[in-house]
């Protein structure tokens, strides 16, 4: 499995196609997570909280879209958000935190914008991280977990890599 540039990404699936392999070669950094419309729905949300959320988001193999296929995708979304919004945003120091700063405060305003870009460019914004304050850390790099819905496949937080707590519903009819 391989996240990476597109051109590499190309590049490995060409190899492993070639040497009979296969492969999961995404590129330009977008994991995707598949929900069936037949999914258990809560084990479902549990997984994508933690693959969207853990580490605020800034991992190679986090999830950045979930995919949601059929009738699932508005009961889908709404525990998302319900999830998402207990989830308790605080410093490494704070035993209870489950999701911490971003890196640095350049890229948490290349987060900022990207959430502004997606907005600006029609994704419904369910869950807005951009304005979370925590007490004593008001300078801090935190950015809230994020959720967008009725994402496009030619918005910049769908190509583009965030690399942050931003969580993209793209809703198809079929799996096909």
């Amino acid at each position: 499995s391989f996240v990476g540039s597109t051109p590499v990404a190309k590049k490995i699936y060409e190899v492993s196609a070639k040497n009979g392999k296969r492969v999961q070669s995404l590129g330009g950094a977008k994991n995707h997570l598949v929900v069936m419309p037949d999914a258990n729905l809560n084990q479902a949300v549990d997984g994508i909280i933690g693959a969207a959320y853990g580490s605020a988001g800034e991992r190679c193999m986090a999830v950045s879209v979930a995919v949601a296929v059929g009738n699932i995708a508005d009961k889908l979304v709404e525990k998302i958000k319900i999830k998402a919004e207990t989830l308790k945003v605080a410093p490494w120091t704070d035993e209870n935190s489950e999701m911490g700063p971003v890196i640095s405060g350049e890229h948490k305003k290349k987060i900022i914008s990207y959430i502004e870009s997606g907005i600006k460019q029609g994704a419904k914004l369910l869950l807005d991280g951009r304005n979370i304050s925590i007490q004593g850390y008001e300078n801090g790099f935190f950015v809230g977990p994020t959720l967008f819905d009725h994402v496009k496949s030619d918005m910049e937080i769908y190509t583009d890599e965030i690399f942050g707590p931003v969580l993209s519903v793209i809703r198809v009819s079929n799996f096909d």
